[in-house]
């Protein structure tokens, strides 16, 4: 008997499964939900060799597979490896009644997604997290690809059938892969009503980590995001939430560079900005301090490089979430009290002088 935990995402146009638990690589077949006339896995460099097989053995008995490997990073979720993964998906005889399963992280979940969402106007398709970071982008539906002038510039909502959390996988991710993981399992309690942030304050990434503490940390954080999709599939409104430090996190990773620093470390940044700009703004006392504490404690990366504010200030701009040319901001009026405000070039240019100034100071 596997030992799981279960979640169902409820959304406009299906209801699925997320499901939690260990080896559940080896048991694929328990979560299918209906009959396919094939499967193609789409995985990346560094998952191939950790677990492709595992993925195989438990379905090949029962269905024909193929598979396509990318490489590892943020760089093949592009054009280019999107179409060459059409290709390869019709050569393999991929149709209509076929599944796709994204084994890997949420680069590899966001590219598989989008090829299934686009693959003969829609297949079914399966995620298979195999990080931390995917328990945000495998659950709600959102797939993409990245155009030069930004990230996720190319998608479509696109939920899957069914998502398989199997932790074991979790053991083999490198430890700034754990941090990039952990900094969204963050915003999820930042944005949710204590006490889920005071319990993380104790988490010690430095430490191996524990897979019950693990297993209910992802729950946790799934559940709140879930919890926001199904009232808000669609970002009109309260599924901006989700994007508590992305504003700034976004700008920061395509300024750097894709690969310079993780998505979830340039989150972490942008956390703490939005924190500090919800202080100002709310005259209010949030966990500031506390959220930088943690961070250093966990050795993720506060300094940063000499940056050009006003590049910073353009690419926010050019974030998908900005309306009449305003700067789009989730603040917090409180723990689990989010708000989205707008505001002008001006304001974040001073914000973000100082914030930057303190932060390579502090």
């Amino acid at each position: 008997m596997l030992l799981m935990k279960k979640i169902t995402v409820h959304t406009s146009t299906k209801q699925y499964d997320v499901t939690i638990g260990k080896g559940l690589r080896h048991h694929v077949l328990d979560f299918l939900t209906k009959r396919y006339s094939r499967i193609f896995i789409i995985t990346d460099s560094n998952v191939e060799p950790l677990y492709l097989d595992d993925v195989i053995q438990s379905i090949e008995k029962d269905y024909h597979v193929t598979y396509t490997v990318v490489p590892a990073g943020e760089g093949s979720k592009s054009m280019r490896f999107y179409f060459d993964i059409m290709t390869e998906a019709i050569r393999s005889g991929l149709d209509r009644d076929g599944l796709i399963i994204a084994l890997g992280g949420g680069m590899i979940g966001d590219l598989a997604g989008f090829v299934a969402a686009t693959f003969m106007r829609g297949i079914d398709f399966i995620q298979m997290p195999t990080t931390i970071l995917a328990h945000d982008s495998s659950v709600g539906g959102k797939v993409a690809i990245n155009h030069p002038e930004g990230k996720n510039l190319i998608g479509c909502f696109f939920p899957p059938v069914a998502v398989i959390y199997d932790v074991e996988t979790l053991h083999t991710i490198p430890f700034t892969e754990v941090r990039s993981g952990y900094a969204e399992i963050v915003k999820h309690s930042m944005i949710n009503e204590p006490p889920f942030w005071e319990k993380l304050q104790q988490v010690d990434l430095n430490k191996p980590l524990d897979d019950n503490y693990l297993k209910q940390d992802l729950l946790r954080g799934i559940e709140v995001k879930a919890n926001i999709v199904e009232q808000d599939e669609r970002e009109t409104n309260i599924r901006q939430y989700l994007n508590f430090g992305h504003t700034l996190g976004h700008a920061l990773e395509a300024e750097l560079g894709y690969g310079k620093i993780t998505h979830g470390e340039a989150i972490a940044i942008g956390m703490l900005f939005a924190l500090q700009v919800s202080e100002k703004y709310y005259k209010s006392q949030l966990p500031y301090d506390a959220l930088y504490q943690w961070l250093i404690n966990n050795q993720y990366p506060t300094r940063l490089p000499q940056l050009s504010v006003a590049k910073l200030v353009e690419r926010m701009k050019r974030d998908k979430k900005v309306k009449d040319q305003k700067i789009t901001m989730v603040l917090l009026k409180d723990l689990g009290k989010p708000m989205i405000k707008q505001f002008d070039d001006h304001k974040i240019t001073v914000w973000l002088e100082d914030f930057l100034q303190e932060l390579n100071h502090h």
